[in-house]
């Protein structure tokens, strides 16, 4: 080689090292997903992908090595390119009620809260499906934190999980799933995590997880007007809407979601959303006071829904320091029940459940990210 063409030859940078694999969730996967990534990725026959299924979401493992009826070498292998991202319990408080408030904290340091509510007939669980809430409802204390991220399929589910392990600690049951029924009205707007609140759903409702009927679980929007089309046609499970006003001028002072969808968008949703026979859409309506329980508004509100199968839980607003407003009597909240009831709408007030603890409708918050809040324990 002459000199000329040796000192010709291009000076060469290293090549950076390759970038590390991507870490699967495993339990954020469907199913479906999850047969896929065993086949394909881990090389494995597909009814492997069934068991640590059924470890995940019906025994709520979480680690590798409690799937005891997997080879050693599979479990190490899941080990290498896979992890069961945990919750870990923060905060547990405690109502006179009976109600168990959860703060949970995340992966990467965030918090979020659940709400565990046991009945004579049924053991309930609040679900959160944001860190935050990007609605900023006026009344409610989780709209002051802003949004900071959606949950992933698998922190959604693993908040029914812990509490199922919970639960079967705390009133020595044996059953792998003691809770009974689901409502997604924690901390979040779940349609605007759609995508994994559908995820996270159809691993629920899988008869090789928790087996959840979709009688018993329920979703509920501010009123994301296209979404709620999506999830009527893409879920089967029941639809809430928060409501809670009678105008637009009302909603607008209060649920900013309103300027985009106002009241006669959202109605005329509901009543193209697919209902099973006999089934109905609830509606919540805060009872704020001097602000949206006069009679009037129980008159208008009886208009608004007359042609939609509707239920109404009625719920005296949970006071929230720095809001400015107040919740209505007892008395008054009768009256406008009463008023819905004379004319055929099925009308309930609504119990709130953990009040004392921050854990009621519109109080779940965590104030700031960072200290638990006051009284943890």
């Amino acid at each position: 080689m002459s000199e000329t063409s040796a000192t010709s030859l291009p000076v060469t940078e290293p090549l950076p090292a390759p970038a590390p694999a991507k870490r699967v969730d495993v339990a954020s996967l469907s199913l479906e997903a999850l047969t896929c990534f065993v086949t394909e990725t881990l090389g494995e026959r597909a009814f492997r992908a069934p068991q640590i299924y059924r470890w995940l979401h019906q025994r709520g493992a979480t680690s590798f090595d409690e799937m005891t009826d997997l080879s050693k070498a599979l479990r190490e292998k899941l080990k290498a390119v896979a992890d069961i991202v945990p919750l870990v319990k923060d905060v547990e408080l405690r109502s006179i009620d009976g109600t168990i408030k959860y703060r949970w904290k995340t992966h990467d340091g965030r918090y979020i809260e659940s709400v565990y509510m046991p009945s004579e007939d049924r053991k309930t669980l609040c679900v959160s499906t944001q860190v935050g809430c990007a609605m900023a409802c006026g009344f409610c204390m989780t709209g002051t934190m802003g949004l900071k991220r959606n949950l992933t399929p698998g922190e959604i589910v693993a908040q029914v999980h812990a509490v199922n392990r919970e639960v079967r600690k705390n009133e020595g049951l044996e059953t792998l799933r003691p809770l009974s029924n689901l409502v997604f009205m924690g901390m979040g707007e779940p349609l605007h995590n759609f995508e994994n609140l559908k995820t996270a759903l159809s691993i629920l409702q899988s008869e090789d997880g928790p087996n959840f009927s979709h009688r018993h679980i329920t979703v509920s929007t501010v009123g994301l007007v296209p979404m709620i089309e999506r999830f009527g046609q893409e879920t089967d499970v029941k639809l809430a809407i928060s409501l809670n006003a009678s105008t637009d001028e009302q909603r607008n002072k209060t649920m900013p979601v309103n300027r985009k969808w106002n009241i006669a968008a959202l109605l005329d949703a509901c009543r193209k959303f697919p209902l099973r026979q006999g089934r109905r859409i609830t509606f919540e309506y805060v009872l704020i006071k001097g602000f949206n329980d006069a009679d009037e508004d129980a008159h208008r509100l009886i208009e608004l829904l007359k042609d939609i199968p509707v239920k109404v839980n009625l719920i005296p607003y949970n006071e929230n320091p720095g809001l400015g407003f107040h919740t209505t009597g007892e008395e008054r909240a009768e009256q406008f029940r009463a008023i819905l009831a004379d004319h055929h709408i099925a009308a309930y007030i609504r119990k709130n459940r953990g009040r004392d603890i921050a854990g009621a409708c519109g109080q779940l918050a965590n104030r700031g990210d960072a200290a638990p809040a006051d009284g943890a324990t």
